[in-house]
């Protein structure tokens, strides 16, 4: 009997049609993953499954979990079901936790809402829990202390604490690096075999789903066009998407070649040290070194990536290189001029550089139409152009990166996901810099518009000569966008090198374990021959 069969599902909301005639089955140990672009329906499927539907929503069809038609339960017994029958994991592990509440209470609170114990009982259930799925950490500590990673794994604790029949995980490691990715891909499949649940993966990762998932169904426009077991599905695509999700997939950059040799940026023997609170009422107080003795150049029209899992020191040194935290040791130097002039940033070296952010939605205000979001770097020149020149600007930058003048006038919800990364890149684009820094710029795109805007990266270069460091933990994209790699451990930079020369011949173990980490697509010549 099937753990989970969803027949002939169909969502509307108010005159808009989400879903049509969804079928999916899974059965008990199984894993059945859902993929296709943003909007596909593939996030509103595992709503529905949950009972967690949008207000307004109608829902026609079955979706029966266990011999129980969730579409026709009433909202008391679906609240007894979720955490007991089913369990989910969310994709943003800190928006999912409690930032009040210690981990071990917020895992004892889906224990206690479900089963008669104590509270004693309840915690040292919560504590077993969170042992099993490896998180090494006291109970007592609270979310903000954790990393993404450990932070993911109390979210699974969460949903696992009553051994659920049912575990649904949406996008679990989207925003984490190769090693914490493949750490949790290998806690995932160990439950699912351990407890004999099925588990509903949610990814637009088809590198991901190569290695996980038993049967893979491809969403489009809230439609399956194609299902099957995936070796089989993978080894003979019928439907043009899902060929097009797999080029998508592993898509490589042309990158031009570089018209200049000019050292731009040099970061000479940097250390940063952040102050810890004191271990006793007379002691020294300690400090934290989040970079140690960081060197090296980038140089005008040069490529340059960065490498490293969370908490390696990327950030730190971000923050560094634009002039927003000072350093107590070394020197960052563009163009010859100090970052730094004296303890205040530099700001006629400031101009030179520009950043553009992961989530481009909270990088901007969203009271503000998209002809003030991307002239706030104007704030940096002596004599920011008014008039004509202002409008001139604005027009060159968005049409640079594939939009339109008309979208100026348009708010930031008003675009896609894809979009919003190109208004930011326009942004950095429009006072002309030196040196721009995408830092983990394309992580929470789908595949396809992944592709878009790394293709338009590597067009501003041919127009330009355009220099960056672009900093990410896929390091697929790194591979195709970048002409030198530098990997990070730790706040020092272990390895550095050709792309290519570190990526097929890598000396350090930290390198060697972050290469074999990454998903690998299997190699089908056949994977885009026509039907």
């Amino acid at each position: 009997m099937s753990i989970l069969r969803i027949s002939d599902l169909s969502l509307r909301i108010g005159p808009v049609d989400i879903l049509r005639d969804v079928n999916l089955s899974m059965n008990h140990g199984q894993i059945v993953a859902i993929t296709g672009e943003s909007g596909s329906g593939k996030s509103m499927t595992a709503l529905s499954v949950m009972g967690l539907l949008p207000r307004g929503a109608v829902a026609e069809g079955q979706i029966m979990l266990d011999g129980v038609d969730i579409l026709q339960t009433p909202e008391p017994d679906l609240c007894r079901m979720r955490g007991n029958a089913m369990g989910m994991v969310f994709q943003e592990p800190m928006t999912a936790l409690n930032p009040v509440q210690t981990i071990g209470a917020q895992v004892a609170e889906t224990i206690l809402i479900h089963e008669d114990v104590t509270r004693a009982a309840a915690h040292a259930r919560a504590a077993e829990m969170l042992e099993r799925v490896g998180l090494k950490v006291a109970p007592s500590r609270y979310p903000h202390e954790l990393s993404g990673g450990q932070r993911q794994r109390v979210v699974i604790a969460m949903a696992i604490a009553l051994r659920p029949k049912l575990l649904i995980a949406d996008e679990p490691t989207t925003a984490l690096d190769v090693t914490t990715q493949a750490r949790i891909l290998d806690l995932l499949q160990e439950l699912v075999r351990e407890f004999d649940m099925g588990m509903l993966l949610i990814t637009h990762d088809l590198a991901v789903v190569a290695d996980v998932a038993d049967q893979i169904v491809v969403m489009q426009k809230g439609r399956v066009v194609e299902a099957g077991p995936t070796q089989d599905l993978l080894a003979n695509m019928q439907h043009p998407y899902t060929r097009a999700l797999f080029e998508a997939s592993s898509h490589q950059v042309q990158l031009p070649a570089r018209s200049q040799t000019a050292l731009l940026l040099m970061v000479d023997q940097v250390a940063r040290d952040y102050p810890l609170p004191r271990k006793g009422l007379l002691g020294p107080r300690p400090n934290f070194r989040a970079l140690h003795d960081i060197s090296f150049q980038i140089g005008h029209g040069e490529r340059v990536g960065l490498v490293g899992e969370s908490g390696c020191g990327k950030s730190t040194l971000t923050r560094a290189i634009l002039g927003l935290e000072d350093v107590q040791a070394g020197q960052i130097r563009l163009d010859d001029a100090p970052v730094f002039a004296g303890k205040r940033p530099n700001l006629a070296v400031r101009r030179k550089m520009q950043v553009v952010f992961q989530d481009p939605y909270s990088s901007f205000n969203p009271r503000h139409r998209v002809e003030r979001l991307i002239t706030e770097p104007f704030h940096l020149l002596d004599d920011p152009p008014i008039g004509l020149a202002r409008d001139a600007a604005i027009t060159k930058a968005l049409q640079d990166v594939g939009l339109s003048r008309s979208d100026a006038g348009k708010y930031i919800h008003e675009f896609s996901g894809g979009q919003r990364q190109r208004i930011a890149i326009a942004r950095a684009l429009i006072i002309e810099p030196e040196l721009i820094i995408f830092d983990e710029a394309v992580s929470a795109l789908d595949v396809s518009v992944r592709a878009q805007v790394l293709d338009l990266i590597a067009d501003l270069c041919r127009k330009r000569p355009l220099a960056y460091l672009f900093i990410s933990h896929d390091l697929s994209v790194v591979r195709t966008v970048t002409d030198r790699v530098m990997v990070m451990q730790a706040g020092r930079i272990v390895e550095q090198g050709a792309t290519e020369d570190v990526f097929t011949d890598p000396q350090h173990p930290y390198t060697q374990t972050l290469i074999a980490a990454v998903p690998q697509l299997p190699e089908l010549s056949h994977a885009t021959d026509p039907v």
